[in-house]
């Protein structure tokens, strides 16, 4: 199994797997999204670790049970080589109806195939009340002529 684009990266192919990964996750479907990952990928998640592909599809829906009308945006920060750096915010509310905006960062490294090994994520949840939300798109991948985090001013 593959995951173009593959490394080492260039300015066009790290912000393509950026893109892919961030549509891949607001598709919410824990399985398809571990198939990005090697089958002994390990993450850090907040203070989470997780280690292989049943870990993580465990951790996603539970994720996405939790945190309601998520929607999220990523953006390349910087690449090199096998790595990436990226930085990201999601909006998201819990069963209360209550709403986070979470920002973070991710550091992505890959094998050869395309699929990533590592992914180390440091995340911190600000509540903002429903009229402060800034992702309005259908469920799903955001819209192409949707505004990116640098032009939300995040």
């Amino acid at each position: 199994m593959t995951r173009p684009p593959f490394p080492p990266f260039d300015a066009d192919t790290a912000a393509e797997k950026v893109r892919k990964a961030e549509d891949a996750w607001n598709g919410q479907n824990p399985e398809q999204v571990s198939l990005a990952y090697t089958a002994d990928s390990r993450w850090r998640n907040r203070s989470e670790f997780l280690t292989g592909r049943a870990e993580i599809v465990s951790f996603l829906t539970a994720k996405w049970t939790r945190e309601q009308d998520y929607r999220l945006i990523k953006e390349l920060w910087a690449f090199r080589d096998n790595r990436i750096a990226v930085r990201f915010a999601y909006e998201w509310h819990d069963a209360t109806g209550a709403w986070f905006r979470s920002y973070g960062n991710e550091n992505w490294e890959f094998s050869s195939d395309g699929l990533m090994r590592l992914r180390i994520a440091s995340i911190n949840d600000l509540p903002i009340g429903e009229e402060d939300r800034l992702f309005h798109w259908p469920s799903g991948p955001r819209p192409q002529d949707h505004s990116g985090l640098s032009d939300l001013g995040l």
